[in-house]
């Protein structure tokens, strides 16, 4: 059964309604670090800031962070800077030490959330306990696990909660460190509205030249803040420090964001809406028209004894349409895509027919 989250207003400080921004190094290493990039990001207008005290590594041997002695660190930039202050949270145990020292927001890991034993330990943890809470996306492209990770937060009773997009593992790397699939959070948006959603362009990109356009796209797609990695010295840093920027160049990303509005609507764009309503009720009209003849041809296979799939015939499909698909300005790997979900249909439907 589905579940709507029992949310309140995630209010954080921010000098626009969206998007609120949360910067800060990946790691924090020393005190020193810490107090002087929390120093420029403050003197540039920042109003939170984020640094992982615990860092999970993909390999062991790497910075795992300084654990509890970092703590402090965060509460001298809260006291001194006025920000808020958050950090990453893997077991009941950090979240004990956050409370502790007043660490104001918490968030959870990509691999944390993919775990949902873990992630009830932190639920138990986190009962009874009102500071805001956002959970990123698993490693892998699931957003049932990614909703289910969250409703463990919320049944706990933590309201104030966002999600953070941060990408998704793939063995077919090729721009970005982390897939975007913004189809997934884009999804999640349309299940729970309420939901804040946070971009992370640096897990996305993995390098810094590449954070400025993901966070065009995010405002492009209605999200309403970004978590961004922002180092005193990146080229110095203990972990990460290929997709991390100067708090200089985070202001000046930040700058020339356009950031539109995402609730008016025109006269022209209903307009525009309409003859895509009518074109979709064409589409929906050809594919049954499709699936028709699909359905002739599952009888005519069971007649005469045919199996349902034929690959030479899927492969013929998919390239000729990966073609025509380019000379009309799409891209071959969307309408593959797209056929793929009619073929899967096709067969499913054949298949009754070859079963009856």
């Amino acid at each position: 059964m589905d579940m709507e989250l029992e949310l309140e207003p995630l209010k954080l400080p921010s000098d626009n309604e969206r998007p609120f921004v949360i910067a800060g190094p990946c790691s924090a290493e020393t005190e020193e670090q810490v107090l002087t990039t929390a120093r420029q990001l403050a003197a540039k207008g920042c109003h939170n800031f984020r640094a992982g005290v615990w860092k999970p590594r993909t390999k062991p041997g790497g910075f795992e962070g300084q654990g509890e002695k970092a703590l402090p660190w965060l509460k001298e930039v809260k006291d001194e800077t006025g920000m808020l202050v958050a950090t990453e949270v893997a077991k009941p145990e950090h979240v004990e030490l956050c409370l502790k020292y007043g660490i104001d927001i918490l968030w959870i890991g990509a691999r944390t959330s993919a775990n949902p034993f873990a992630m009830q330990d932190l639920a138990d943890s986190l009962r009874g306990v009102d500071i805001p809470v956002f959970v990123k996306n698993p490693v892998n492209p699931d957003l049932e696990l990614w909703i289910g990770a969250m409703e463990r937060i919320n049944q706990a009773g933590v309201k104030r909660m966002a999600a953070i997009h941060r990408g998704f593992s793939s063995a077919d790397k090729k721009i970005y460190r982390n897939l975007p699939m913004w189809q997934i959070p884009i999804e999640l948006h349309r299940r729970i509205p309420d939901l804040p959603i946070i971009c992370d362009p640096s897990h996305i990109g993995g390098r810094r030249e590449l954070i400025a356009s993901l966070c065009q796209q995010a405002m492009d797609l209605g999200f309403d803040g970004l978590i961004v990695e922002s180092h005193c010295n990146p080229d110095e840093a203990w972990s990460d420090a290929r997709q991390q920027v100067t708090p200089d160049v985070l202001d000046l990303i930040l700058s020339l964001l356009v950031v539109r509005d995402e609730h008016t609507t025109t006269e022209g764009l209903r307009q525009l809406r309409s003859q895509i309503d009518e074109i979709d009720d064409q589409m929906m009209n050809l594919l049954a028209k499709r699936m028709r003849v699909c359905r002739e041809i599952g009888q005519y296979k069971k007649e005469h004894n045919l199996t349902v799939l034929q690959a030479s015939r899927y492969s013929e499909i998919l390239d000729k349409r990966g073609s025509q698909g380019s000379l009309i300005g799409l891209s071959p790997e969307s309408v593959a895509r797209i056929f793929e979900e009619i073929h899967q249909e096709s067969v499913r439907q054949q298949l009754e027919i070859v079963n009856q």
